[in-house]
């Protein structure tokens, strides 16, 4: 017996009758032979983890843009913090470990640099639209590895397409990391609005304060018991619903006071204005793009999706140089 089969016996034991067991997985869309040491989730972990846009993760923006200091959120930052809030999950409800956190890791690999200003102006630009959800599908069925992907399985591909509000994953550690995604977000964007002076922990309204806690600290520690024990031996991960409700109205609250402040996204007109340049300069002189996205073109790929993806897989730092090497003077440029 290897030790994956011994790992997948124990999973049997272990787990509860609803988590989602490694040898019950629909399988990938291309057949492999078994890892001899890893489960099939700890292998999409791994994958994920080892993979090219999961390093560009810690140089895309979270919410502020070129924030002053070292300790504001990146979108890896934040990744490593939703895995952090669903492994706590759905190690008490005794559901897949490994699944949650291959889903939390790979749950942002598709957004853009500039935040959600980037994933806003692709969507504008492109005909058939974009979103971050479906674009880390596409990272990890066809572009990574140079147009090869991770060739992960269904279930971490289904959490990682179904992780936003609008929609459902089918497992219930996808739907660990859908809540830890939101969790996660709202309260390190508190944090990161504190600390650029943008808000002050008072501006919370009190009422939901009462409900979740006075401070970050507090409100997670709530949030994450109230989904533990509301779920337990339970086939759904739920809230109670005063919980559910003071974190919606705590959603509300940001994005009035934060996700459409002037001061915290000011500068985002700048950030679309030059990922705009970016995306028509690639249209018209679609080869000066690497040769994984021309070949794409010459293998039929839609130009335009193809310009998508490349702006997409961006850091800031990248987009900004491109936009410097296109539309501006070398003389003027900062070395």
């Amino acid at each position: 017996m290897t030790i994956r089969e011994r790992m997948e016996r124990m999973e049997h034991e272990m787990l509860s009758p609803y988590a989602a067991l490694s040898e019950n997985s629909k399988g990938r869309d291309y057949p492999e032979a078994p890892c001899d040491i890893r489960p099939v989730y700890q292998r999409d972990r791994d994958r994920i983890l080892h993979c090219k846009a999961f390093r560009r993760l810690k140089n895309k923006t979270q919410v502020f843009l070129t924030p002053k200091g070292d300790h504001y959120r990146t979108r890896m930052s934040h990744t490593l913090e939703v895995s952090q809030n669903a492994r706590t999950i759905a190690k008490a409800l005794r559901l897949n470990e490994d699944l949650v956190e291959a889903i939390a890791l790979g749950h942002d690999l598709g957004h853009t640099p500039f935040g959600h200003a980037g994933e806003r102006v692709l969507n504008e630009l492109c005909s058939g639209g974009f979103k971050h959800n479906k674009q880390s599908v596409r990272i990890v069925e066809k572009l990574e590895k140079g147009g090869q992907g991770l060739n992960l399985t269904w279930e971490v591909r289904d959490g990682i397409l179904n992780h936003q509000t609008s929609t459902m994953p089918h497992t219930l550690e996808g739907k660990i990391v859908r809540f830890s995604d939101k969790i996660a977000y709202i309260h390190h964007d508190i944090d990161d609005a504190v600390r650029g002076k943008i808000m002050v922990e008072e501006d919370i309204p009190i009422e939901i304060r009462k409900v979740l806690g006075k401070n970050s600290a507090d409100r997670l520690d709530t949030l994450i018991h109230d989904i533990i024990t509301n779920s337990m031996d339970k086939p759904d991960i739920i809230m109670s619903d005063e919980i559910f409700q003071a974190m919606q109205d705590l959603r509300k609250f940001m994005f009035v006071s934060v996700y459409t402040n002037s001061i915290a996204k000011g500068e985002e007109t700048k950030a679309e204005g030059l990922l705009s340049k970016l995306f028509t300069y690639y249209m018209e002189h679609p080869m000066t793009m690497p040769a994984q996205y021309t070949d794409m073109i010459a293998e039929g790929e839609e130009e335009e999706r193809v310009v998508c993806d490349y702006i997409a897989g961006m850091t800031d730092q990248y987009a900004i140089a491109k936009f410097s090497e296109y539309f501006v003077p070398k003389a003027w440029q900062v070395n």
